[in-house]
């Protein structure tokens, strides 16, 4: 299962945490929009994706954009290139959560 975010393909979108890995990347909170399809909720970088989603301070923003269902996808790569990524991909879509 994969979902394509600007030029990046992330794993998931994944309902729960514990489906990431403790690993360096990129995450992005998605919730379905009114077509079925995914909106982009909030993106951001961690050197531990899975430990940064199971204790995010922004996860109250996530639930008032998704009616509390939102999901999780990752793209995993090094600090260098996730800083990259999540700058792109943030000027890119604009969450609505989180800060640029």
């Amino acid at each position: 299962m994969g979902i394509t975010i600007g030029n990046y393909t992330f794993e998931g979108p994944f309902a729960k945490a514990d489906a990431l890995q403790r690993r360096s990347g990129v995450y992005a909170i998605v919730g379905r929009n009114g077509s079925g399809g995914w909106k982009i909720v909030d993106i951001g970088e961690s050197g531990d994706l899975r430990g940064r989603i199971e204790s995010h301070d922004r996860e109250d923003c996530w639930n008032r954009q998704t009616s509390s269902s939102w999901s999780v996808a990752a793209y995993y790569c090094d600090e260098p290139t996730r800083m990259r990524v999540e700058t792109a991909l943030r000027g890119q879509y604009n969450p609505p959560c989180g800060k640029q």
